[in-house]
């Protein structure tokens, strides 16, 4: 066989090889047309929202905006030195969420915060958040925009931080909370029950502030494994959570799997090179977080 001949089919053999076994490398999520992705919308919130769906002067509930409109082009992709980059301008309450549904994976991403803010945060602080093991319709929340689901917090000086999403519950290893003060994360504490079906309500500060100032990139990673997952800043973990789940009638379903979601909230924010990686098990160096 002629040498020429030889690499030729050589080179066939090894891309055959990787196509058929896409879950041992990353894979971008992000495209410049946002292929993989769907956009939802519900609504410009104000100062004077109260956790209802909104009506107008008659009474009359307001229908959000929808599925797929993007109605100001709150999300669009930009070119940065050769680089895609989704920016979220934050003017509507929505999310762009992922087609597939995802389980056992290795996400990471970066983010920045733009400039601009709406209400009802022009007076506080920037947010956005990474809504993972998403489920159901879109609305399901207090803000009737975002389907259940668990919230990797990001907001300034707060990245990282957990909220629960409509009626998910989550276990973190964390300080118990007294008072009118928050509980805290913290990997040397005993995991404590948050959300429905428990005393505590669905919040949880991160351990610490690794953000970094204002315009820089953050790297961001979310490990899920089965019903754990780790929240990770700048390399720093800073939340380990367990036994996901969902309350429905006073019964307890495992949420460990489903779409991704990354908010509009208020702010104007940039997310790049969001890449995910299919996980067989928790990768070296982290299992020991939840012994």
């Amino acid at each position: 066989m002629k040498p020429v001949i030889f690499a030729g089919l050589i080179c066939i053999i090894i891309l055959s090889f990787t196509s058929y076994h896409p879950k041992e490398g990353w894979v971008s999520l992000l495209d410049n047309k946002l292929s993989g992705w769907d956009i939802y919308q519900s609504y410009r919130h104000t100062l004077k929202y109260d956790g209802k769906q909104p009506t107008d002067e008659k009474g009359t509930i307001i229908p959000p905006i929808g599925l797929n409109k993007n109605e100001a082009n709150v999300f669009t992709t930009i070119q940065e030195n050769g680089e895609t980059v989704l920016r979220i301008s934050g003017e509507t309450y929505g999310c762009v969420s992922t087609k597939q549904e995802f389980e056992n994976y290795h996400l990471k991403l970066k983010v920045k915060w733009g400039t601009l803010k709406w209400e009802p945060r022009k007076s506080k602080l920037r947010d956005s958040g990474i809504l993972y093991h998403s489920v159901g319709g879109y609305g399901a929340d207090y803000w009737h925009t975002w389907m259940l689901s668990q919230e990797f917090q990001i907001m300034e000086g707060h990245m990282g931080d957990y909220w629960n999403i409509a009626n998910s519950a989550i276990d973190i290893r964390a300080f118990i909370p007294e008072g009118k003060m928050n509980s805290v994360a913290n990997e040397k504490q005993p995991f404590l029950s948050i959300g429905p079906g428990t005393e505590w309500d669905g919040f949880c500060l991160r351990s610490q502030d690794f953000e970094k100032s204002q315009g820089e990139w953050n790297d961001v990673e979310l490990i899920s494994f089965g019903d754990k997952s780790l929240h990770i800043v700048n390399g720093h973990v800073v939340m380990v959570l367990q036994n996901s789940r969902y309350v429905e009638n006073g019964k307890s379903i495992p949420l460990v799997k489903g779409k991704i979601q990354i908010q509009s909230e208020g702010a104007e924010v940039y997310y790049k090179d969001i890449q995910i990686k299919n996980i067989q098990e928790l990768p070296a160096g982290y299992a020991g977080y939840f012994k």
